[in-house]
């Protein structure tokens, strides 16, 4: 895993499950990783009957802030796990 370098305070863990749950409230999340490689379990009854790309697309659009200049916390997602709960 490569170090990427970043301004960012505080817990960047922290800061992508927080805007993971901002946008899909009954989210469970699991994030795992640091240096700006991340892997993150989420799930949500709001991934029922969506494709794979489209689960996807809801959680990387709540973390995009996280990933977007130069600088950013989050440099890639290596995994991401999305589930229906049982």
């Amino acid at each position: 895993m490569s170090y990427h370098m970043t301004t960012f305070q505080g817990s960047i863990p922290a800061a992508i499950e927080q805007a993971i749950k901002e946008k899909i409230s009954d989210a469970v999340v699991e994030v795992q990783g640091g240096g700006g490689h991340f892997e993150i379990s989420v799930t949500s009854k709001v991934f029922a009957g969506k494709n794979t790309l489209e689960k996807h697309r809801i959680v990387l659009g709540a973390i995009a802030h996280l990933m977007a200049g130069n600088d950013a916390p989050v440099h890639a997602v290596d995994k991401l796990n999305t589930k229906v709960p049982a």
